[in-house]
């Protein structure tokens, strides 16, 4: 299987493709949520990447750009997004946001409680098959 450098136009379209192949039988997240992500430092393109989040219709959407109504926003280091959104890693999450590497604008609260709320059994299949066209 393929490999791709995380949020690379390759990663991004094979992600894509993962979403779509699950879309039918997407599970509504517990917790909606509109969030624009900033991606600083990434290591090619122009260095940042603009994305978003949005589960407010009941199904994931994950895409390039940004919301035009989002409640909150993200701003992180390449490094700690992947950490965070590729390896799950809590830790990362917690020590880049008390060291000021992750900053919030926003809605806190309707960040908190989405991250609080567990991945459903689609979406953690979703994440491992990313993951593993995930260089």
């Amino acid at each position: 299987m393929a490999t791709y450098a995380f949020l690379s136009p390759e990663w991004v379209r094979a992600a894509r493709a993962i979403q779509a192949e699950h879309l039918v039988e997407a599970e509504p997240p517990a917790q909606g949520v509109r969030m624009n992500l900033v991606v600083r430092d990434v290591p090619f393109g122009e260095g940042r990447l603009d994305a978003h989040l949005d589960t407010s219709a009941g199904e994931w959407v994950v895409d390039i750009g940004h919301l035009d109504n989002a409640e909150v926003k993200v701003t992180l280091g390449y490094a700690d997004a992947k950490a965070i959104l590729i390896d799950s890693n809590a830790d990362v999450a917690m020590q880049a946001f008390l060291g000021g590497r992750i900053l919030v604008e926003g809605d806190m609260a309707k960040l908190l409680q989405f991250q609080a709320a567990p991945p459903g059994r689609l979406q953690q299949k979703m994440l491992e098959e990313i993951r593993a066209v995930t260089a």
